[in-house]
């Protein structure tokens, strides 16, 4: 079509004015659809009178305490309820695809660092859309004040909440150069302690290793010294450099066994009556992605216990 040949575009009202008219036309009263709007009845009835003059034809009959839209009337309400409902429809389509998705987690750093983070590519992989946000804290996060999803705590088998994961055992770990001269539980004696700052209600300084001491018969037992870490995964990295043993927690260090970056002492390990379970939120169960990564996570831990 030629350009000159073309109809020029009829110029639409102004949007405020086709709201009114909206709520005036539904109500059969400027008085209700001024309250609907937060406006008074006199600015309603200017504003549809505006309408009318911008459109050149009247919209409403005025009746004695009393409206009834006019024939154009009818026809611009159905035009207009139609295209709110779309914009509404658009709206919600726009809003929802712009909402990013997100799996929101708070763990401990060992457990985040040992066996969540080495194993998250295969979750992100199969859900590229979905970004994963994880808390790695030894602070035990309320999941609603802090708007989590998801936990995995690590706490004595009897007050576990929610799903369990796996249960913890111990055994001392040592990099492959030590493990030589460890032939016996007796020999610890020559070597440094690699152990974890414990809370100070745990008493012990070194509850990280009580357990297994306890089931050992070794309570007694002293090394030539100690080293101390606020983290776990400080007194992991010292052990995988050879400067002590530390207490290992299965199967949280189960890939440095298997690489042979270190090397489990003394045979069996030791429960320590402890685990790991997944909690979850409240917001957690209208989050699809979050149902999912909980599914993954149950599954990841199944197939590592098979293998």
């Amino acid at each position: 079509m030629r350009r000159e040949n073309a109809k020029p575009a009829a110029e639409l009202p102004p949007l405020e004015l086709l709201r009114s008219f909206e709520a005036a036309a539904r109500t059969l009263s400027f008085t209700r659809a001024a309250t609907e709007l937060s406006l008074t009845q006199s600015a309603v009835s200017r504003q549809i009178q505006q309408l009318e003059a911008s459109i050149g034809v009247p919209l409403f009959e005025r009746r004695h305490r009393a409206l009834a839209l006019t024939e154009a009337g009818g026809v611009m309400q159905r035009a207009v309820i139609e295209s709110l409902e779309r914009l509404r429809d658009a709206t919600a389509r726009v809003r929802v695809a712009s909402t990013p998705r997100q799996v929101a987690i708070t763990t401990t750093p060992g457990f985040a660092s040992f066996w969540l983070i080495p194993r998250l590519a295969r979750f992100t992989a199969d859900h590229p859309l979905v970004d994963v946000r994880v808390s790695a804290t030894l602070e035990v996060q309320e999941l609603e004040r802090s708007r989590l999803d998801i936990a995995v705590r690590f706490v004595p088998i009897d007050r576990g909440i929610g799903t369990a994961l796996f249960e913890e055992s111990l055994v001392p770990l040592c990099a492959p150069q030590l493990a030589a001269a460890l032939r016996t539980p007796a020999d610890l004696a020559e070597q440094t302690l690699l152990t974890v700052d414990a809370p100070p209600q745990h008493g012990a300084p070194t509850a990280d290793w009580e357990p297994w001491l306890q089931v050992m018969g070794l309570s007694d037992l002293r090394m030539k010294n100690t080293m101390r870490f606020t983290l776990y995964t400080d007194a992991v990295a010292a052990a995988v450099a050879g400067q002590g043993v530390v207490i290992g927690r299965l199967p949280l260090l189960r890939e440095l066994l298997q690489t042979g970056r270190l090397v489990g002492l003394f045979g069996e390990g030791a429960s320590s009556r402890r685990g790991y379970f997944i909690e979850s939120s409240r917001r957690a169960a209208g989050n699809a992605d979050a149902q999912d990564f909980m599914r993954w996570l149950r599954a990841e831990a199944e197939a590592a216990e098979r293998t």
